[in-house]
């Protein structure tokens, strides 16, 4: 019995905040992405959520690097660093350039570094 007049009063509780805040839900429902973009962004942060292709991604930042270059920047063998970039490609964070036996790889756009650069920002703060 007691938890029944717990439940009544948090349904009566929540139907009151609703029917305050009625304007806010519509407008936060209204900007809600749709799920499927939800879960592609979810699945770039998982991509970013990695160290190592943090690590790649600031070596590339401002000038593009052949893998050679890139593992001796963040201190792993050329094979990991392959495996990580095969994963920042498919995220479609970086593209490539090959030049003779040479990839050049950079990032994808401003919109990465800008990514990189804010959220950084915002851990300095």
């Amino acid at each position: 019995m007691f938890n029944h007049s717990i439940e009544d009063n948090a349904a009566a509780a929540l139907s009151e905040c609703r029917g305050a805040h009625k304007e806010d839900i519509a407008t936060a429902k209204e900007r809600m992405p749709d799920d499927q973009l939800v879960y592609d962004l979810s699945d770039l942060f998982k991509v970013l959520s990695d160290s190592t292709r943090l690590k790649i991604l600031w070596s590339i930042e401002n000038k593009e690097l052949c893998v050679c270059c890139i593992s001796e920047v963040v201190g792993m063998s050329v094979s990991a660093v392959s495996h990580q970039l095969k994963t920042l490609k498919q995220a479609n964070l970086i593209t490539s350039k090959r030049e003779g036996k040479n990839i050049y790889y950079s990032l994808n756009d401003e919109h990465v570094k800008t990514i990189l650069e804010t959220t950084l920002e915002h851990m300095l703060e």
